[in-house]
């Protein structure tokens, strides 16, 4: 492969100053600005900021709410993974069988991950209403048995659920991708052999998916923490009783509705510190059962 070579410097310049200028407006500035605020006061209505040092570490860490928000943060993290995972391996191996319409199968499971968040929480605040939805008929069987705006696990299964099936469409995309990567002499030397489906998938094509597992397990659990906004705000809320108060929608709760825009500040330098130490145990330990081929 050839390198390209620029005679004038200005040129390599003008090419990379788009992308140097998106990523330094959109996440180097408001990272600075973000760490300014979480070491200094900010006045709700104006005034300047005074420095502060870790206190605003100290009142967000000495929270109960915020240990609160951080639990269900990770429970909604780690449940949301598996469960795309595993479903988005499943339809991967069906639809990877070329059997008739399966094209269509295909793209019909590709669409929903251009489904934006809000959209998925909005559709699925109708599916799981206690009054109108489709498991209001629990109700009509036996009264009260499921209202997600009342009992605080049904909210959360609720925001799990919308959760996991805006994540499926993306982690179906590389299952599938991974599964036809997979050479089919080894597949159908393993089905001269004996080995029904089940066995092939356990013994031959799960071990060969492992560098895509890790993968995914590393973006899906990083998009859990911060991309699950949009689902909460207009699927719960944050409710009943904080029972859905992730840590990303505390920080727009505690920001844009109290004016804390120090404290909100100084949860967003937690999150990125929790979402970098996750990443870094994923890969010093789970990477090490990866198995490269």
């Amino acid at each position: 492969m050839r390198r390209a070579y620029f005679k004038s410097s200005w040129v390599a310049a003008a090419l990379l100053a788009p992308q140097l200028l998106i990523i330094f407006v959109f996440f180097y500035w408001p990272s600075m600005q973000a760490l300014y605020w979480a070491f200094t006061l900010e006045q709700p209505w104006g005034g300047g900021n005074t420095w502060v040092g870790f206190d605003n570490f100290s009142k967000t860490l000495s929270d109960p709410y915020y240990w609160s928000s951080v639990q269900v943060s990770i429970v909604y993290a780690l449940a949301t993974t598996a469960l795309a995972m595993v479903m988005a391996m499943t339809l991967a191996v069906f639809v990877d069988r070329q059997l008739a319409g399966y094209k269509a199968y295909r793209v019909a499971l590709i669409w929903p991950y251009a489904i934006a968040a809000p959209a998925v929480g909005l559709a699925f605040r109708f599916v799981f209403n206690p009054n109108a939805g489709i498991l209001s008929y629990l109700n009509v069987v036996l009264p009260g048995l499921w209202d997600p705006t009342q009992i605080a696990w049904q909210s959360v299964l609720t925001i799990v659920i919308a959760g996991a099936w805006k994540h499926v469409a993306y982690s179906f995309i590389f299952f599938l991708a991974a599964l036809q990567s997979i050479p089919r002499s080894l597949i159908e030397a393993a089905a001269m052999d004996g080995a029904r489906p089940l066995r092939r998938m356990v013994d031959l094509q799960l071990p060969l998916l492992t560098p895509t597992i890790f993968f995914l397990l590393v973006i899906n659990i990083t998009d859990s923490f911060t991309d699950s906004f949009g689902i909460v705000d207009t699927l719960t809320g944050g409710g009943p009783f904080r029972a859905t108060d992730l840590m990303v929608y505390k920080i727009y709760s505690d920001g844009f509705r109290s004016f804390d825009y120090s404290g909100a500040a100084a949860q967003s330098i937690v999150l990125m510190l929790l979402v970098m130490a996750l990443t870094f145990v994923q890969f010093r330990y789970v990477e090490k059962r990866v198995h490269y081929t």
